[in-house]
């Protein structure tokens, strides 16, 4: 039997201005206890900055995480899923597209994220990946 992207994804949708710093998005990353916030303004989802983005896009190159904002180093336009789509089309575009995270849209705008830890959890709850997304994080 199908299950759908609504029933695994995380409905707390986390997300930021576009002009606000790396510093504010990293912050808000470690209160969620996330690893992406989407950037959006008026409700219209601009992009998707990762932790990642942040260390590679920015840090790394010397650029100032206070001064820096999201929009410059996100990845616009992301890839997404609706809530209304099987698991297995979650899973094909992150594999397609090379992405751990997904935002899901409605007709109404973001109404979540799944990530690849959902889905693993979602078709293999006993594998190391699963277990590893379930991890309390050490900060």
């Amino acid at each position: 039997m199908a299950r759908f992207v609504k029933e695994i994804m995380s409905p707390a949708v986390v997300a930021l201005r576009p002009d606000a710093s790396l510093v504010e998005a990293a912050q808000l990353m470690r209160a969620q206890d996330v690893g992406d916030v989407l950037v959006a303004q008026d409700g219209v989802l601009l992009g998707v900055i990762t932790d990642r983005d942040i260390a590679l896009r920015a840090v790394a190159e010397g650029l100032d995480p206070l001064t820096v904002s999201c929009q410059s180093v996100c990845t616009p336009d992301p890839v997404c899923v609706g809530p209304e789509e099987e698991i297995t089309t979650a899973q094909r575009l992150m594999r397609d597209h090379a992405v751990r995270r997904l935002p899901v849209v409605d007709g109404r705008g973001t109404v979540g994220v799944v990530t690849i830890g959902d889905v693993v959890q979602d078709r293999d709850p006993d594998s190391a990946l699963a277990h590893i997304s379930r991890a309390t994080p050490d900060l």
